[in-house]
């Protein structure tokens, strides 16, 4: 993983460099050395710090890191320390900036619906979905993780997801379980989008690991425990509600008696958090 997050990180400062910073190239002498110091605007969660690091250590930038991931960060505080040549430094900055401020954004975010929904629900799990930046999914779920949140599939392969169109083309809840039941690996587990409480109850009986209420309103979601609840069976499944589930009524949802919340806001939606990197020193001229 570490390889492909290099090329990643490398792509991502290609993209921003071009053929050079001809500003800095224009106004700043080669020899000049300075020192700098990424600073939060804002309290939140911090996320990206090794990302970050590794755009300036590519580019020969030394590093001294004073925050990791997940730590909560106030105003004025300082995240990182960089020193080196001013030109390589401003020319690193927006990328390593950027990186920090969407990743930090998301777990700050992150953090808060898991601080809200354990208040009422100490054992759910919080989790981000796959509507993430094409490209940027791992780090957008590694936030996700940094905040305190779970960062559910990464790809198609990592289980199975029988959704609401595989329902349709196959016939039946029944018969797509019966499918997956018999060309799947014993390692894979197997989850059920649903919509009706009677769709659950159907996945349940035929082996489902994990159901999936989806967009579900709170009434209906208890009507779906409680039916699981009169049939015995529903101890033997997980259940994860999602569909339009935000910081607003995460606390609808959490009160009841439901394993994950699932919600794709938290990696399309959070707002990034505001950093900013100042000149401290200037070394050499």
């Amino acid at each position: 993983m570490l390889e492909g997050v290099k090329s990643d990180l490398e792509r991502f400062l290609l993209e921003d460099l071009g053929f050079g910073d001809v500003t800095s190239e224009a106004v700043i002498p080669e020899e000049v050395e300075i020192e700098g110091e990424i600073i939060s605007k804002e309290r939140g969660i911090i996320a990206g710090v090794n990302e970050a690091k590794m755009v300036f250590e590519m580019v020969g930038v030394k590093v001294d890191v004073k925050v990791k991931d997940g730590d909560a960060v106030e105003k004025g505080q300082v995240i990182m320390k960089v020193k080196g040549r001013a030109r390589t430094i401003l020319g690193a900055e927006r990328t390593a900036l950027n990186i920090l401020m969407i990743m930090s954004g998301i777990a700050t975010e992150t953090a808060k619906i898991v601080e809200t929904a354990r208040r009422l629900n100490s054992k759910v799990r919080v989790a981000c979905t796959r509507k993430t930046t094409p490209g940027f999914r791992y780090f957008e779920k590694k936030a996700v993780e940094a905040g305190g949140g779970d960062p559910h599939r990464f790809r198609l392969d990592d289980m199975i997801l029988i959704k609401n169109n595989h329902v349709k083309i196959v016939g039946s809840v029944s018969e797509a379980i019966r499918r997956a039941r018999e060309r799947a690996s014993f390692s894979k587990k197997i989850e059920v989008e649903v919509s009706e409480p009677r769709d659950a109850l159907e996945a349940a009986l035929s082996g489902a690991d994990v159901i999936m209420l989806d967009n579900m309103s709170k009434e209906k979601v208890r009507e779906t425990l409680m039916l699981l609840e009169q049939k015995g069976v529903r101890k033997d499944v997980i259940i994860e509600v999602s569909g339009g589930i935000s910081l607003e009524n995460v606390e609808e949802y959490a009160e009841l008696d439901v394993d994950v919340l699932s919600l794709g806001y938290v990696t399309h939606s959070s707002k990034a958090l505001d950093l900013s990197l100042y000149v401290t020193k200037i070394l050499k001229t």
